[in-house]
């Protein structure tokens, strides 16, 4: 997604470029391109078109979380729990975005190791203005956009521990996590850092498919682990108390995600609208295949189904919208979601773990198979726009990453959990759970019927 703060003044220029002189120069699409050290507002020119488009960007992107993410998950808890998970995105939306203010921007995108920022530039937003530029747009509106990616990567984690995590636990731990884990591989993906044994800028992740998908679910995985199932699971039926409110939700999730892929051009541009359309495309046949496979094994498609394929289809595609084609989105939808309806129906029943909403099923082997395919599609042959990309040697480069991600991340989330487990406990009492979170947790009632 997000290239190094700091790049040569060639605006053509990107990293790794000079390593990596085989490739083809990207087109504009990919984020930083232009991006300048803070401060240069002097050696930058304030463009109005892109700032416009990334102004409507960054609120659709918080609009994926407070409503989309809420009502999603809100539909697919019992409904005992319902204002429980609407309570914990609104919260974790005002929560992070605190966080990111108070330094986890500065971590992510400012000059620090190869692994990790620091506080000499960007905390608090010290020494930055309105008139502050990075590369055509404010960087208060960079810094912005970037904090709703902060905010929703948290968000999707609670859904794999939903109906049994006490609330302050739940905050401690996404606060926590987002400076150990959400800011370092950010910062060696997007930063300016890079993964050890990597080039800067080698790995191909154009709006979060390893900042946000792969992180999101592999930390769903072991806290749903490390917490256990819900009482009575898998023997009780638990199934969603409201589909119409997860269909919402996923309707506005996908038109949210136009902001999340298109809009990581950082500019209105030809590359933001391909971005765009190999989003949808992607959700769309990721869709068709969910539904396709339910009408073969059962008979019947589900709005459910159909629901998750799209959320599978959108997730997938994104660490590979600013490299493919039309082709390769309907390949990467087609391919991930078949992947994940494995992961999310038989892998799960395999192996015993809870995730309650599938946050690892959809989001984890949805992010890592299409932070792979983007190393085929992006190849020209397929219609990317990496022309001559060596495909193999690309692969090896995201699996590298994706796999040194999803290591950090298991080891990192293991030890909060157990150290906020030690402290202030994780989960709920068997008798709270069965009362429900709503009541427990914040003295209301999601209906009074």
């Amino acid at each position: 997604m997000h290239a190094r703060p700091k790049l040569p003044a060639t605006p053509t220029a990107r990293p790794g470029a000079q390593a990596r002189p085989r490739r083809r120069r990207r087109a504009t699409v990919l984020l930083g391109l232009a991006l300048l050290a803070p401060g240069s507002a002097g050696a930058a020119t304030l463009d109005t078109g892109d700032t416009a488009w990334v102004l409507v960007a960054t609120a659709l992107v918080l609009f994926m979380t407070i409503p989309g993410l809420a009502l999603f998950y809100g539909g697919l808890v019992r409904s005992k729990n319902v204002l429980s998970i609407l309570m914990q995105c609104l919260a974790l939306t005002a929560a992070m975005s605190l966080a990111w203010l108070a330094g986890g921007y500065s971590l992510a995108f400012a000059d620090g190791s190869a692994w990790i920022g620091d506080f000499s530039a960007r905390f608090f937003l010290r020494g930055i203005t309105p008139d502050t530029l990075q590369g055509p747009i404010p960087e208060l509106l960079f810094f912005a956009f970037q904090m709703t990616f902060a905010v929703i990567t948290p968000a999707l984690i609670i859904g794999a521990f939903t109906d049994r995590m006490r609330f302050s636990a739940m905050l401690l731990f996404s606060t926590l996590w987002l400076f150990a884990v959400y800011t370092p591989i950010c910062h060696m993906t997007w930063g300016g850092g890079a993964f050890p044994g990597l080039e800067p800028g080698s790995v191909f992740d154009f709006a979060g498919g390893i900042v946000v998908h792969i992180t999101a679910g592999v930390a769903a995985l072991v806290a749903c682990i490390v917490i256990g199932p819900r009482e009575g699971y898998p023997r009780t039926p638990m199934p969603p108390h409201n589909l119409t409110m997860t269909f919402t939700g996923t309707a506005m999730l996908w038109v949210g995600w136009y902001g999340f892929n298109a809009g990581s051009a950082l500019g209105a541009n030809g590359g933001a609208a391909m971005a765009l359309v190999v989003t949808h495309l992607s959700a769309s046949a990721a869709t068709l295949t969910w539904m396709a496979i339910e009408w073969v094994r059962f008979g019947k498609p589900s709005a459910l189904g159909a629901a998750t394929g799209a959320i599978a289809g959108l997730a997938a595609v994104t660490p590979a919208s600013g490299y493919i084609g039309p082709v390769g989105g309907v390949a990467i939808g087609v391919v991930a979601c078949s992947v994940c309806y494995v992961a999310a129906t038989w892998l799960k029943h395999r192996f015993g773990y809870d995730d309650s909403l599938d946050v690892f099923g959809v989001h984890g082997v949805g992010g890592f198979v299409g932070t792979l395919l983007a190393a085929v599609f992006a190849a020209s042959v397929f219609g990317g726009s990496e022309g001559d990309l060596a495909i193999g040697e690309q692969l090896g480069i995201q699996l590298a990453a994706s796999a040194m991600t999803v290591v950090y991340t298991l080891v990192a989330t293991f030890v909060l959990l157990k150290l906020i487990d030690a402290t202030v406990g994780l989960r709920v009492s068997a008798a709270e759970e069965s009362m429900g979170l709503d009541l427990f947790q914040h003295g209301e009632s999601g209906y009074n019927l």
